[in-house]
């Protein structure tokens, strides 16, 4: 198969599950914690904890679920079934309340036991999220791409989450804003669910090099040094996506609660939708300029331009301010995203892609999720700025997140200058 040329059929699944799988993520990493601050408690590290272990969990269940896709020499029936189960748990949180947790625990702390089991169902989410998603899709991503049209396939993909939080706040968060929460689970809980019926049908298995390594040899692969050395690049690749990942993390949980109760916007929506639609259009015209030759000369520009567009964001209050900073930052942020992605693709054993899945979550996603969030809740709770909801003081999320994400940005720096003189020094490391 020529892989540079992608069918009709590749690219709608590419779509499909992409999107789908982004309103769940996007349910998660941005609703359930409005959820959680607005409904259940609004202390920031009860936040920061529900992220981390949700990375944890991510991370885990993709290092093994990828490896087992690898080894089975299969990713439909991973991607199909885990959406079906990804949305039915997502529809879950339609039945959690603090009330409902009142009325079965009459002489426990309410908040607290419903912050427990929103964090443990977060987690079960999270497994069918992750096994589905990113053990067996993104392997499948790899599978039917190539060093050639990953460039283009990853600036699609990337502007995914910002369209799947676009049709949300469009078309859904009315529901948040008049307080049905059950409603907006139901609704995108099952559209999950949906992706995953339709997943059975329309998915083309792909090639999948089956690992003929014992399973469990194959889970512990890439923590070998001798993985390490064998494949330099690609770990440099990985360093430089974390730091990326905790400088998201530093204000992304906190991001919709910053504009709603420290700027007191309440169309967040109306912002949200024109940063998303002007991002996304810039990632899809620079990601069609990436070629296999070019994407390091990308690196640098737009890791710039997410700087600036952070220190934009420090000192933003009105709305205009608040649209062209988050445009600019949100841009960066898309064409880092797809650029090194690509890179991390290219340099990903073909045999051993789903299990590298795995490690690549503990670089994209667990380390990022556990360090990131906490520094922004510690800069949160130090700011002295608090909220009076109905007599409970919260913590508001202030500017200073944007300054912590901005000075992390700087250090994504070092692994890039490492990686770029590597691939100055060897070639054939490429996978692909």
């Amino acid at each position: 198969m020529n892989k540079a040329k992608l069918g009709t059929r590749t690219w709608s699944t590419l779509l499909l599950f992409g999107l789908f799988g982004q309103l769940a993520w996007a349910v998660e990493n941005m609703y359930f914690n409005l959820f959680l601050y607005n409904e259940i408690s609004g202390n920031p590290h009860a936040i920061a904890w529900m992220v981390a272990m949700s990375a944890a969990t991510a991370t885990l269940t993709t290092m093994i679920m990828g490896a087992l896709s690898d080894k089975v020499s299969k990713r439909k029936i991973f991607i199909s079934v885990g959406y079906i189960l990804w949305g039915i748990s997502t529809l879950a949180f339609a039945f959690v309340s603090v009330d409902t947790v009142a009325s079965l625990f009459k002489y426990g702390d309410a908040i607290l036991i419903t912050v427990v089991i929103v964090i443990i169902m977060d987690c079960i989410m999270t497994f069918f999220g992750s096994t589905a998603n990113d053990g067996a899709f993104n392997a499948w991503v790899t599978d039917v791409t190539d060093s050639e049209n990953r460039g283009k396939v990853e600036g699609v993909l990337a502007t995914l989450p910002l369209v799947a939080m676009l049709i949300i706040f469009g078309g859904f968060d009315v529901f948040v804003q008049n307080d049905q929460w059950p409603l907006f689970f139901l609704i995108l809980g099952s559209l999950v669910s949906l992706g995953g019926i339709i997943g059975l049908f329309l998915i083309k298995e792909s090639d999948v090099r089956k690992s003929e390594e014992n399973y469990w040899k194959t889970l512990i692969y890439g923590f070998r040094p001798s993985t390490i050395r064998k494949h330099p690049t690609l770990y440099l690749y990985l360093c430089a996506f974390a730091l990326f990942g905790i400088s998201t993390q530093v204000f992304f949980p906190y991001f919709l609660i910053y504009i709603q109760r420290y700027l007191g916007i309440d169309s967040y929506a109306i912002i949200m939708g024109i940063v998303l639609i002007i991002s996304s259009v810039v990632s899809i015209l620079v990601g069609r300029k990436v070629t296999a030759e070019n994407k390091n000369k990308f690196l640098f520009p737009s890791m710039g331009v997410l700087a600036a567009g952070l220190m934009m964001l420090f000192f933003a209050k009105g709305t205009v301010f608040l649209i062209v900073a988050g445009t600019i930052m949100m841009s960066g942020n898309l064409i880092v995203t797809s650029v090194m992605n690509a890179k991390v693709r290219d340099y990903t054993p073909l045999d051993k892609v789903g299990h590298f899945q795995g490690i690549r979550m503990i670089f994209y996603v667990l380390i990022p999720m556990v360090v990131g969030p906490f520094i922004g809740a510690a800069v949160i709770q130090n700011s002295g700025e608090f909220y009076n909801d109905l007599g409970t003081i919260k913590p508001v999320p202030t500017p200073g997140i944007f300054l912590g994400a901005a000075i992390v940005v700087i250090f994504i720096a070092i692994p890039l200058y490492f990686a770029f003189r590597k691939e100055k020094r060897t070639s054939g490391e490429s996978a692909v």
